[in-house]
This record gives C-alpha cells, structure tokens and sequence, in this order.
C-alpha cells in the first residue's frame, strides 16, 4: 500500500471515527448506553486498523521476498556469466600452454 493511499485510508477511518462518536454523543441515550456505543466503535475502528495493518504487513512480506527472489536471481545469472567469461579465460590460457608443450616436445623429440 502507498504512502499515500495508507494516509487517505488513516484520514478516512479517523474522519468515521469522529463522525460516529458526535453522531452517539448526541444521541437520545442513556450515559452507559452511550459509553458501551463508543467502546463498541472504539474496538471496531481498533480490530478494522489492526486489520488493515496486518494485510499492509504481509503484502510488504511478500514484495520484500519477491524483490529478494529477483535480486538473488539476478547475482545468480550475473555470477554464471562472470563464471563462463573466467571459464574461456582459463581454456584459453591452458590451450596456450598446451601448444607450448607441444612445441616443446616436437624439438626434444628430434
């Protein structure tokens, strides 16, 4: 979730909150009736952003391990193209030092 977004999602909630507790305040009511009706609305407006809260957590999980998955990806295929340059290096030279033997051998040979 944005930055963004989670503020406006905040601003939203709050504004409810607020709302709803003129709208019981001004309530024809009993005093405990309207104290247990803004307890109640407390502990909704808590459970709804604990909510909220918990799915914006797991979806930044499952984005950071996914950014993990790609970016060990990547070193992975980047370490298998340095590994494959060393590689031909490594051929070359032994290829190099083949042909010197070889040369080498030719003239003790005769």
């Amino acid at each position: 979730m944005s930055n963004n977004a989670g503020s406006t999602l905040l601003a939203l909630l709050t504004g409810a909150a607020i709302g709803a507790g003129f709208g019981i305040l001004y309530a024809p009511d009993k005093g405990s009736k309207t104290r247990e009706k803004i307890k109640d609305g407390y502990d909704d407006t808590k459970n709804n952003l604990k909510h909220k809260y918990e799915n914006a957590a797991d979806e930044l999980k499952h984005k950071i391990s996914l950014f993990k998955q790609n970016n060990l990806q990547d070193t992975y295929d980047e370490m298998l193209s340095n590994v494959s340059h060393k590689t031909e290096d490594v051929i070359s030279f032994l290829e190099e030092k083949l042909a010197s033997l070889k040369a080498q051998n030719a003239k003790l040979q005769k």
